[in-house]
């Protein structure tokens, strides 16, 4: 183990974009530590999938925090409110936010990064935010992750104190989903252990026909490659 590498914070939800930022990173030469959430999600398939990759990737650590964004309701992927099945890519491509919008959950998830990444004197933090395909969501654009950033660097010891600046990456920001998961594949990543989907089955099928696994469909398909996952429905 090479003690010397520069460290950073990944946030790892399972899934394909940031199990793909999580190879990014590695590939970069970062020691991983990747940070995961059980958040109060539906369905917690998704951490499995987490740690399944973070091992496959040679993480450092793999820390998991509990944080009950169920009790403040408000999403379809914390509550029983109904996830939108069946969309168009014009409608997914809307600007309005969608009901699977978790309230502040990517700043709430990116301030614990910045804390674990205090205490461990890392200053680089990896999130698989991506504006192309989620462009509802007011959590996943540019200026917020600016914003995120200065925040980090004003309010923390190591911000304001030792000279360094973090940082928040977010390398998958205006790739497509065909890009990314070429790039995944170049790096060597298993897509047969991710997760996407918002509304999965009691066995862990994905749905299929949910926002997010159509856009993943749509992206194998655009790569010219097969998803590796078993769907409940016939593959679009």
């Amino acid at each position: 183990m090479d003690n010397n590498k520069e460290k950073a914070v990944i946030l790892l939800s399972g899934g394909l974009d940031s199990t793909t930022v999580l190879a990014i990173a590695r590939a970069q030469g970062f020691a991983c530590y990747c940070l995961s959430f059980s958040y109060g999600q539906r369905q917690e398939i998704e951490l499995e999938r987490a740690r399944a990759s973070a091992a496959k990737l040679g993480a450092r650590d793999h820390l998991v925090l509990h944080v009950d964004l169920d009790k403040i309701g408000g999403s379809a992927l914390t509550t029983e409110l109904a996830v939108p099945k069946g969309r168009s890519p014009e409608e997914i491509g809307q600007s309005t936010v969608p009901v699977t919008y978790v309230p502040a959950r990517n700043t709430i998830f990116l301030a614990h990064a910045v804390a674990w990444a205090e205490v461990m004197g890392a200053f680089d933090i990896f999130v698989g935010i991506n504006a192309l395909d989620y462009s509802g969501y007011p959590d996943c654009r540019p200026q917020f992750l600016a914003a995120m950033e200065e925040v980090a660097n004003l309010g923390t010891r190591a911000g304001t104190s030792t000279g360094r600046r973090f940082q928040i990456q977010a390398p998958l920001m205006h790739l497509s989903k065909k890009e990314i998961i070429e790039k995944g594949l170049a790096l060597g990543v298993d897509y047969g252990s991710t997760h996407s989907c918002y509304d999965p089955g009691p066995d862990g099928l994905s749905c299929g026909v949910c926002d997010a696994c159509l856009l993943r469909l749509k992206g194998f398909r655009e790569a010219g490659c097969p998803d590796p996952l078993p769907y409940q429905q016939e593959k679009p």
